[in-house]
């Protein structure tokens, strides 16, 4: 398979060696990347390396940066160079918990809290520029992991999706509201969003939260300027449409299949890939017999329509409330001297799927999490072979992983320097039963227990063989995504409050700082006159960190506070 030659620059970043690669901004200056449409930017992310333009760094969902200042040999003097704490300033009170992954363009720094307030800060000094106090309702039920992950930005407008399902541009420089479109009745569909959006061709595409209860998914995408809705997709196709006759009756009504985290696109083949989560109700199937097209599967969507390209279902009739979710990683790798474009893929039943991404052909699997046992492994088109049922007859059984998932919100990173992929898994298992009641909207789930075989861990894997690089253990299961630097470097956090740097070649941890309260952000880096930054959100924010203690009894009453700061970490300045 041959590929062009824009489409290799794009996906492979040039050979850097020990070069320095930072900002090319001077106070007073725009560079001339600045003049050009922001799609356009975000596809050639590589040539700002400065910026961090969108919620994954690139298009590719690589969570990487080619900023390599900061290195394994220095990266022990990294030292907070400010703090922002994002509370309010209006009468709202502050919702405690951080999550989000910060934008940075031409030394602008913007961030949005769980309450969905957003902030444009200076990148060099923490000082708040503006804020936008968002509205959310006093009724507003925010459901899973209480979201508000990141933002988008276009040409002039940084957009943000609410808790309350409306998508809202705002002046990138004032703050000011330019368009709120209401996207959906938040309180009759039980969903909300709680992930950033995409801007793709003047598009803003976003996914929504809420598969767990009677609801019916979609990925909408609306013009950037207006806030017009372009086209919408549902997750779960009605009577007539492909894929319709895997919904038992009316079971498609209800069918759940949210899409509530951010996916990545392919410039080149105009696709926009997404992961959709569990059908529902998620433990359960005899009401909902069939396949459930198109549960716990990656899509390729048609950038312009909305067209579906294809798919490709990774856990067919989903009982174990495996969402799949997570990032489509873009890859181009070379096996045996053949290209392969291809999507890593992964799902919270322990997979990673390597897909190709022209035709959404399976390619290969592999387990991520150290135990996978819900069932007998995967057939050659990556199909689970004899899947295990859950009933009362399985209660006994500890199935890995568990409707916990092997990993869920936190996402992954690759390095281009290193080929490898860079991956959390929480190692938690389950004694699995469904409700007894098989129209109930209560799922009930016995008996959460850690792997005894292995602890949560950090790992690095190569994509094309599968193969273990190395492993690092972590204290608690990680709630935090990663991000690799061209200082082969991979960034983290934990919920004892520690921002940590692992070694990307061995894994080695070589630097922490304790931040005071738990860890669930995604850390980015950007750079502004020659000085590269590592930004990390502070605060925690997530269900699961309440059943730190379930887990380990020892942190009862000991562990790190809720808080919302945004820690922004550089290297102290020379003769210093």
């Amino acid at each position: 398979m041959q590929t062009s030659k824009k489409y290799w620059n794009y996906f492979q970043f040039p050979k850097i060696g020990h070069a320095l690669v930072l900002s090319f901004l001077v106070v007073g200056v725009r560079p001339a990347s600045a003049q050009q449409p922001m799609a356009a930017r975000i596809e050639h992310a590589v040539q700002e390396p400065q910026n961090w333009l969108t919620y994954y760094g690139n298009y590719g969902a690589w969570s990487y940066s080619p900023l390599n200042q900061v290195t394994r040999e220095n990266v022990q003097q990294l030292a907070p160079a400010w703090v922002f704490a994002a509370g309010l300033s209006t009468n709202q009170s502050l919702r405690v918990g951080l999550q989000a992954a910060p934008l940075v363009v031409d030394g602008v720094l913007y961030l949005v809290g769980l309450q969905n307030n957003v902030y444009a800060i200076n990148a060099v000094t923490g000082k708040l520029l503006w804020s936008y106090n968002y509205p959310l309702p006093d009724d507003a039920v925010i459901y899973g992991n209480k979201g508000a992950r990141g933002l988008a930005i276009g040409d002039g407008l940084v957009y943000m999706a609410s808790q309350d399902d409306h998508l809202v541009a705002l002046d990138t420089a004032t703050g000011k509201e330019v368009w709120n479109t209401v996207l959906d009745d938040f309180v009759k569909c039980r969903c909300s969003i709680t992930s950033a959006p995409l801007y793709v061709k003047g598009k803003v595409i976003s996914g929504v939260a809420g598969g767990d209860g009677p609801f019916r998914g979609y990925i909408n995408a609306l013009d950037g300027k207006t806030g017009k809705l372009l086209w919408h997709f549902h997750t779960v196709p009605e009577p007539g449409e492909p894929g319709s006759e895997t919904w038992d009756g009316d079971s498609w009504k209800i069918g759940g299949v949210a899409t509530w985290l951010q996916g990545s696109y392919d410039p080149e083949l105009n696709l926009v890939f997404w992961g959709t989560g569990n059908a529902f109700p998620d433990l359960r199937g005899e009401k909902r017999q069939g396949s459930n097209l198109y549960a716990a599967s990656l899509l390729a969507l048609d950038a312009d329509t909305g067209k579906m390209k294809w798919f490709y279902q990774e856990t067919p009739h989903d009982v174990y409330d495996f969402d799949s979710n997570m990032e489509p990683v873009l890859m181009d790798l070379t096996d045996h001297g053949r290209p392969l474009r291809v999507v890593l893929h992964s799902s919270k039943n322990g997979y990673a799927y390597l897909l190709d991404r022209e035709s959404g052909k399976f390619l290969k699997a592999f387990p991520y999490a150290d135990t996978v046992n819900w069932s007998n492994g995967l057939d050659k088109e990556g199909k689970p072979i004899e899947a295990l049922t859950p009933s009362e007859s399985t209660l006994d059984r500890l199935t890995c992983p568990g409707p916990a998932g092997g990993r869920n919100f936190n996402h992954s990173a690759y390095s281009p320097r290193t080929g490898w992929w860079y991956t959390s898994s929480t190692e938690l298992c389950s004694h699995i039963t469904p409700p007894k009641d098989p129209n109930g909207n209560q799922n009930v789930r016995v008996g959460r227990e850690l792997n005894p075989a292995s602890p949560p861990h950090i790992s690095a894997f190569d994509p094309l063989t599968g193969k273990r690089q190395w492993e690092f253990p972590t204290k608690f299961f990680n709630n935090a995504s990663l991000l690799a630097t061209a200082g082969d470097l991979i960034f983290g956090g934990d919920l004892d409050g520690d921002a940590f740097a692992l070694d990307a070649r061995t894994g080695k941890k070589l630097w922490s700082f304790n931040t005071g309260a738990r860890i669930v952000g995604a850390p980015v880096s950007f750079s502004v006159n020659g000085k590269q930054f590592v930004a990390i959100a502070s605060g925690g924010g997530a269900s699961i960190e309440g059943q730190i203690a379930m887990f380990w009894p020892e942190t009862k009453d000991r562990q790190p506070q809720p808080a919302a700061n945004l820690f922004v970490f550089a290297l102290p300045d020379r003769g210093k």
